[in-house]
């Protein structure tokens, strides 16, 4: 994964989620592409998609489970995990995490 992004333009108002416990920022890049960065704190959360997302995890330490999974896989700095378009996942996320979503 990339360290750093050129050319980006950044959205500066934050995505906020459960009640602030998941906040992110949408970078666009130059050919109209969107990722959003974004810190996840410790608990357990649902979030559903639109768009098929691809999630990396930068820093920290959580478990996921698709929608149409029963079992959770772990996750932690170096990993990623793709979610289809329009369905959800849970996370539990042990230790405050650091990622990088990529949508389509």
């Amino acid at each position: 994964m990339t360290e750093r992004f050129e050319g980006v333009s950044i959205v500066k108002k934050a995505n906020v989620y459960h009640g602030g416990q998941c906040t992110s920022r949408t970078v666009i890049f130059p050919d109209g592409e969107m990722k959003t960065l974004g810190i996840i704190h410790p608990g357990t959360y649902r979030f559903s998609t639109e768009a098929p997302e691809h999630m990396q995890v930068i820093a920290g330490h959580a478990r996921y489970k698709l929608a149409d999974e029963t079992e959770w896989h772990e996750v932690q700095a170096g990993d990623s995990f793709a979610v289809p378009g329009n369905s959800h996942f849970d996370i539990e996320v042990l230790d405050l995490l650091d990622y990088a979503c990529s949508y389509g």
